[in-house]
């Protein structure tokens, strides 16, 4: 360690996976490629763009390896990242250009890649979307292990050395070292840069490794072999704990396992409040695989089986047979409870490289989700058909993503309708009274709510999309992030609207945004009248444990309250005072 280090110091930065270890660092300092410029012989230009291609090919094999290493030790959905890793190898105007640098300047292609690379990263990293920044990370790694196989040098970092359990603490760490990393040996890691929307992050999610991002500078204080304790709840690193604080910490630990304790009780009880009052609640999965956590987790049912996973990462679209085979999977596993399936929710942030998705200045407003299917009526066709065939089972119902107005819920219905009427003719069977609704996310649908109540058996209202259509928020802005306000009186208003006006025409309304899976906010939901929700199998444990200590005469209260703010802040601050009052057990293991 930094000879000024010798008493517990604490590094601050963004906690991206929870969980807390402590243990020896090994520090993995940044090592620079040397790339010099060199000049080719004219009979040297074509060989050395071959050797350009030969790259590229060899990069692809690794990367694909990753990938393929990703989907067997976590899911389809991590293993996906890497799409954008595999689009950028295929990127002809990169491509072009190194070429064109090579033939034109007759040098070598490493200089020539790193030079058009550089240029690429430089423009990704000056945007203020926050999203696009995250992907000159995706391109630096892509660069590194472009230019590794140039130069024909190993990996800059080699974890093969290590022997026993270490953190992690690097400047940054590439999605594809992370996707590598074995929690055996690797107890958490720090970066000093780094994001919560970072694939880095999301990978040491799926992995289950402690992780902190953005301490800025950690890996130039520390030193191999250091002592620390890492805190992936609150986003801190301490260096040399005293005795205090390791007391401290391990009562923290005790805290958390009495009660994952508690959580484990109520896993397989029903969701009820104190005074009776019933929720639903139910998953959000992205796959088949999902359904053995829908099951561990005692959720009823799934609210939300986003079908986008299915079309992506493959040469063709799924066919009408390959859908159906993983539709009535999902919803045999589960019977009796339902699975509510979303028809396909693809631009935007989802894009499938078979379709003719063109690029648009704003994609978030733009040819997505129900208004790209209902101008793709065969791909649209295949996927209602699918749906209305594993709804044979009787559990299966279907809704349709971003509607905005009447004209495409009447056009989505109609398509229906000529589906059914196909398989009647075929003789093939389906649920005949297949319960369709519409997902509430644009302030439009809203306020015509009552109109599309009449045509829907239930809402679910996407929050996360409508709080960021109602608030004009890109909550991967980091510039805006901070007006992303799930507790703005506008969104708590348009919630209420939409469940008073389901309920005008006797149908029911779920949420199954980000807002349902928070114990904090899911009183003041229930509060409001929600009938139903839908959240990541992994958080249904917490949400169950406040739904079981509450009552639906407080939630009213305190919805009552919210109704009358102003205030968004003071909204959450008493939506907090409301959740640590009601179950104190869930916010014991959190840092003051």
């Amino acid at each position: 360690m930094s000879g000024q280090l010798k008493g517990e110091k604490v590094f601050r930065g963004i906690a991206v996976s929870d969980g807390v270890c402590r243990g020896k660092v090994v520090v993995m300092h940044r090592s620079r490629r040397v790339i010099t410029k060199r000049h080719l012989a004219d009979d040297s230009v074509v060989p050395e763009t071959k050797r350009f291609e030969h790259a590229l090919v060899r990069t692809r094999q690794q990367i694909t390896e990753v990938q393929r290493r990703v989907a067997d030790t976590m899911s389809s959905n991590e293993a996906d990242i890497f799409d954008a890793h595999l689009l950028m190898l295929e990127d002809r105007v990169l491509i072009e250009e190194v070429i064109k640098i090579i033939r034109e300047q007759k040098t070598n292609a490493d200089y020539a890649f790193h030079t058009a690379a550089d240029r690429y990263i430089a423009v990704l990293e000056a945007v203020e979307d926050e999203y696009l920044r995250e992907r000159a990370a995706d391109l630096r790694d892509l660069t590194g292990r472009v230019l590794d196989n140039l130069l024909e040098v190993k990996d800059q970092f080699d974890l093969r050395h290590l022997t026993e359990p270490c953190i992690l603490v690097a400047h940054d760490l590439s999605p594809s070292m992370t996707a590598q990393l074995d929690k055996k040996l690797v107890l958490g890691f720090a970066t000093d840069i780094g994001s919560k929307t970072s694939h880095t992050a999301i990978l040491a999610q799926s992995l289950d490794i402690p992780a902190v991002v953005g301490t800025k500078n950690i890996s130039e204080e520390l030193e191999t072999g250091d002592y620390v304790l890492l805190d992936g709840y609150n986003g801190t690193v301490i260096v040399n704990p005293t005795d205090q604080t390791m007391f401290e910490y391990g009562q923290l630990a005790k805290i958390k396992a009495s009660l994952d304790e508690k959580l484990r009780e109520v896993q397989h009880q029903p969701a009820v409040t104190l005074d009776g009052k019933i929720v639903h609640l139910s998953a959000n999965i992205e796959e088949q695989g999902d359904v053995e956590a829908v099951l561990a987790h005692g959720a009823e049912g799934v609210g939300l089986f986003r079908t986008e996973y299915l079309f992506l990462n493959r040469e063709q679209p799924p066919t009408e047979e390959d859908q159906f085979q993983v539709y009535r999977a999902v919803a045999t596993a589960l019977q009796p409870h339902s699975v509510i399936i979303r028809t396909l929710d693809l631009g935007g942030d989802k894009f499938a490289s078979n379709l003719d998705l063109a690029q648009e200045m704003n994609p978030f407003l733009g040819w997505r989700a129900i208004r790209f299917c209902l101008a793709q009526p065969e791909l649209f066709r295949a996927q209602l058909r699918a749906i209305l065939r594993a709804s044979a089972g009787g559990n299966v119902k279907m809704m349709y993503p971003m509607i905005s107005g009447l004209d495409e819920l009447n056009q989505a219905n109609t398509l229906v309708e000529q589906c059914k009427a196909e398989l009647r003719a075929e003789k093939i069977p389906f649920a005949e009274n297949l319960e369709v609704g519409a997902m509430i996310e644009i302030p439009s649908a809203v306020l015509i709510a009552d109109a599309l109540a009449a045509r829907v058996k239930f809402f679910s209202i996407g929050s996360n999309d409508l709080i960021q259509y109602t608030l004009a928020i890109d909550r991967g802005n980091e510039r805006v992030t901070h007006l992303y306000q799930p507790t703005h009186p506008a969104v708590l208003r348009l919630i209420k609207m939409t469940v008073d006006a389901a309920h005008a025409k006797g149908i029911w309304a779920g949420v199954c945004g980000q807002i349902a899976g928070d114990p904090v906010l899911a009183p003041l939901l229930i509060g409001l009248g929600v009938d139903e929700l839908s959240c990541a199998p992994g958080v249904i444990d917490e949400v169950k444990y406040m739904i079981r200590r509450l009552k639906l005469a407080e939630a009213k209260a305190l919805a009552e309250f919210a109704l009358g703010c102003e205030s968004p802040t003071e909204i959450a601050a008493r939506c907090m005072e409301f959740a640590r009052q009601t179950a104190p057990s869930l916010f014991e293991n959190k840092a003051a």
